[in-house]
């Protein structure tokens, strides 16, 4: 339901800008952008674990995609946009996975690539903002 409700309200401040010609990036249309691709992510976290047999909820899911969020954003800050951020990016939020869910490096690894699949197919049937999720 809140994925639904954010996609809305996504459409009605960001496609208007579009429409007129604009970038469709402002405050508000970035916010919303952002809420968006965090309960989308949530739950695409939350169903691929539960698929592995954890037992944590929705709220470790949200967790999670946070810490996600924050990791690669600090490493595409710090290193740029290349491959050495995505790697490093993606050993530490491995890292975080282990430590959030008390799972092994396997395991972690696994839940890793299959959210990153489903995101990128979530990104490409649910296009929200120009980009990736």
């Amino acid at each position: 339901m809140l994925p639904a409700v954010l996609v809305v309200f996504a459409s009605l401040f960001v496609a208007p800008a579009y429409a007129q010609g604009g970038s469709g990036v402002n405050a508000l249309g970035s916010v919303v952008i952002f809420l968006v691709s965090l309960a989308i992510s949530t739950v695409v976290i939350y169903v691929v674990t539960k698929l592995f047999g954890e037992k944590e909820g929705i709220g470790r899911a949200l967790l999670t995609a946070i810490i996600g969020t924050l990791v690669y954003s600090v490493a595409y800050f710090l290193l740029g946009t290349g491959w050495l951020a995505a790697i490093l990016g993606g050993i530490v939020w491995l890292l975080a996975l282990r430590w959030l869910y008390d799972i092994s490096w396997l395991k972690a690894l696994g839940i890793a690539v299959i959210v990153w699949i489903a995101a990128t197919v979530v990104g490409f049937i649910l296009p929200t903002a120009p980009g990736p999720l």
